[in-house]
């Protein structure tokens, strides 16, 4: 599985790689323009990504901008919903209206942080990414 993280917290970051990494190869970066260049190159490259996790706080551009420019490169280049990568949203903000917004801009499943492990993996089974 080929996974893109965007996150600028340091130690979140780190967490989130080593915790990501025992299910494949994990890109890295700290904001979401980089986020959506990366995604791009992933696409132009042929090898698109499987799973991007991104935080929703992030300098530049935030994690619904970042959505939507990944959602936007993946119309461009005609990819069908059903082979769109899966978008995990983690934020601290969990009000309601967070919630939604990220889902109407396409986010497939969105998780609170602290992150927790066990939680998180589920989400990836129930994606169908990890067995």
């Amino acid at each position: 599985m080929r996974i893109l993280l965007a996150e600028d917290d340091f130690v979140t970051r780190k967490f989130m790689m080593n915790f990501l990494s025992k299910y494949g190869e994990c890109d890295v970066t700290v904001d979401g323009m980089e986020a959506v260049d990366a995604f791009n190159m992933a696409l132009e490259d042929g090898d698109p990504y499987d799973l991007v996790c991104l935080d929703i706080m992030m300098p530049v551009m935030d994690g619904y901008q970042a959505l939507i420019g990944i959602r936007n490169l993946e119309k461009q280049q005609n990819i069908p919903a059903e082979d769109a990568c899966k978008v995990i949203m983690a934020t601290a903000l969990n009000e309601e209206k967070n919630v939604k917004m990220a889902f109407d801009l396409g986010c497939t499943i969105y998780s609170g942080k602290p992150i927790n492990q066990e939680r998180f993996e589920m989400a990836l089974k129930k994606l169908g990414l990890i067995d």
